[in-house]
């Protein structure tokens, strides 16, 4: 009987671990809504962990800014409040200054340059500064395409045509600097708070991807958009590096393998979906266009703006690494 009793209570024991683990749930916090290029990122990454992990590692998604701004999402994870939060890496960039390199204008020109700058040695490098100035670790990269320019008051062809806008830009310096040079009155706001903006004529313009901009359907309070190539927008998930540390060599591999795996499909996702959104906002009658004078932009740029902010982002050798490494 006592035999019976000792393998019962061993039974139960082993059954209780494995229920612990299966109950073991990290949260992800994003700013956007399911149905954008950061949910799709973020539900393949929790299928992958779910996966990988046989169950026993969980993952919950807060989107549509439920636990928050960006800004506090990082918070929350640099002290271990939050598991992960998928956030632009423009807001990263106050806690780690020397990311700023991957959001210089013109820095990055191509879905080609943005792939190489975010794997093999230059993640490798991202990570590290990641890791020692912010204090998270980063997981996974979303490619959501370049930032374009939307605004309620005119079409945007040339230089001319943006003096005086009110734009909204993330609470990022190098981003206020470069709409400055090029005669633009910026805005920092916090993403919360910008279609109300819009709305209420706050500001008359904003840039981001065309997924974003459809799925947070600014196509309602704005009336033209302009495919400006200054910014590529790189989005990582991000982990507090004081609970990845906490986790098991077995548990980082799989979030590790998992990020990597949910980057890859949400380039894919990118290359498809995009066009399906411009699409989308023409056909909500949102007037596109492009830019006569691109090259002048790109000129102020490099001239007035990128040397202000070489000190900040690890030096003009460094950017020039960089920007060698990505063929220019």
């Amino acid at each position: 009987m006592f035999k019976k009793t000792l393998l019962a209570s061993a039974v139960l024991a082993t059954l209780t671990a494995h229920a612990a683990q299966a109950e073991t749930t990290f949260k992800v916090g994003m700013g956007d809504p399911m149905d954008s290029d950061q949910g799709a990122l973020a539900q393949r990454f929790e299928e992958l962990v779910e996966e990988l992990s046989g169950g026993e590692m969980q993952v919950e998604l807060f989107p549509g800014g439920q636990l928050g701004s960006e800004t506090g999402m990082i918070q929350d994870t640099r002290i271990g409040k939050l598991d992960f939060a998928l956030i632009g890496v423009g807001n990263l960039t106050p806690y780690a200054p020397r990311l700023g390199a991957l959001t210089m204008p013109y820095a990055i020109r191509s879905h080609a340059d943005a792939v190489k700058a975010t794997t093999g040695p230059l993640a490798d490098r991202w990570n590290a500064i990641a890791e020692e100035e912010a204090g998270v670790h980063i997981v996974s990269w979303l490619y959501s395409n370049f930032r374009y320019l939307t605004n309620s008051e005119r079409p945007v062809t040339t230089l001319e045509d943006i003096e005086g806008l009110k734009i909204r830009v993330p609470q990022n310096e190098l981003m206020l600097a470069t709409y400055e040079a090029w005669g633009a009155s910026p805005i920092s706001m916090s993403w919360p708070e910008v279609f109300t903006g819009l709305q209420q004529g706050v500001i008359d313009g904003q840039d981001n991807p065309y997924i974003v901009n459809y799925t947070m359907k600014f196509h309602e309070v704005q009336d033209y958009l302009t495919e400006v190539h200054y910014q590529y927008s790189l989005q990582p998930i991000v982990m507090g590096v004081r609970t990845y540390e906490k986790l098991s060599d077995e548990e980082r591999a799989i979030i590790d393998r998992a990020g990597l795996e949910a980057q890859l499909y949400a380039l894919q996702f990118q290359l498809t979906e995009a066009s399906k959104a411009r699409a989308g906002m023409e056909a909500e009658g949102v007037e596109v266009t492009t830019l006569e004078d691109e090259e002048e932009w790109v000129r102020i740029a490099k001239e007035e703006v990128w040397p202000e902010f070489y000190d900040e982002i690890g030096g003009q050798e460094a950017f020039e690494e960089m920007q060698k490494a990505l063929g220019h």
